[in-house]
């Protein structure tokens, strides 16, 4: 049997790229943003929330404050992937979230598995047409500065994709990237590779669940129960071997709505079940939907332990733009 022995969430965020002197690169984006959704699922701009909310957040949101913010983050990444070498998993089974990089909205499953022999990055192309400070150093963060290749593993992908369809669970699959000119892997999973596996070359299974994209996103009850689901497909499965699941992304973002992700991160620590389906989908839009894999991940560990958590609120503007970081590890 495939046995989940490990479980890690976390963020993946271009500020955990950028040193933190340059984190007002994303401070100057935020500003610009027109499309900020509230924990209600309301859209707004930017200077919507200075007329709503005020700029409560300038203490806060201090540039100065931002490279121990970095620094610290960087410390939490530096035990996540002491844990996950500590660990020597075979296998790498990571749910992440695609945006326009392997599917489009001409083809967007809600979930899929990934069953091909390898894993191919997209190279991003420049100038990014949103993140315009961008270069080919910073796209190499993602593994996204060229089409670099990585080993899947097709053989325990085939036996999660049957175990699922025979839990009731109605998976896409793929199983090649024939032109990754124009669709292959993206920043969840290249995140992983070039931060946390530097020193552990194992495969990768990837899970891409549409997070983002309307109108097909699973729910948090859905997420939870395709988790689940997940590790009992794993454990009917007769390659022996150890498998890491990992959440990529997260928390709340382009909103840092500290609260909320504090509570999410303490129901996924209390495997509070019913508390993380509950989850509405109006707080879960835009960057924030990234929180679905976590719950994801959460339903396929339940019977791990958290033995390492760390939640850093990131306000960059006065008005409370920037990013919930969260790092945890289950054993």
């Amino acid at each position: 049997m495939a046995r989940i022995t490990l479980g890690i969430g976390t963020s993946h965020s271009p500020i955990l790229i950028l040193d933190g002197e340059q984190w007002e690169y994303r401070a100057k984006d935020d500003r610009r943003n027109k499309s900020l959704y509230t924990l209600e699922g309301a859209k707004v701009s930017y200077d919507d929330l200075v007329a709503q909310r005020g700029e409560r957040y300038a203490a806060e949101s201090d540039p100065a404050r931002f490279p121990a913010l970095a620094a610290q983050a960087e410390g939490a990444l530096d035990r996540i992937e002491a844990a996950l070498l500590e660990a020597r998993p075979d296998v790498l089974l990571v749910i992440g979230d695609d945006q326009d990089e392997l599917f489009g909205y001409d083809n967007l499953p809600a979930i899929s598995i990934y069953r091909g022999e390898e894993v191919v990055m997209k190279e991003q192309a420049l100038p990014h047409p949103r993140l315009t400070w961008t270069d080919r150093d910073f796209w190499a963060g993602y593994a996204m500065d060229m089409p670099r290749r990585f080993p899947g593993a097709p053989r325990l992908a085939e036996d999660l994709i049957r175990g699922l369809i025979h839990q009731g669970i109605d998976v896409a699959t793929s199983n090649a990237v024939p032109d990754p000119e124009r669709r292959a892997f993206g920043h969840a999973y290249g995140f992983i590779y070039q931060r946390l596996m530097k020193k552990l070359q194992v495969p990768m299974l990837p899970v891409l669940l549409n997070t983002y994209f309307p109108p097909n996103n699973p729910t948090a009850s859905r997420c939870f129960d395709i988790g689940s689901a997940i590790a009992h497909a794993l454990a009917a499965s007769p390659i022996d071997v150890r498998v890491a699941v990992i959440a990529s992304g997260g928390l709340s973002h382009f909103l840092c709505e500290e609260a909320f992700d504090r509570q999410v991160f303490e129901a996924i620590k209390r495997h509070d079940v019913r508390a993380l389906k509950q989850i509405p989908q109006e707080a879960l839009c835009s960057g924030s939907s990234e929180i679905r894999n976590w719950i994801a991940m959460a339903g396929a560990i339940g019977h791990l332990d958290c033995v390492y958590d760390e939640y850093i609120p990131v306000y960059r503007t006065p008005v409370g733009t920037g990013i919930g970081l969260g790092f945890g590890v289950w054993r």
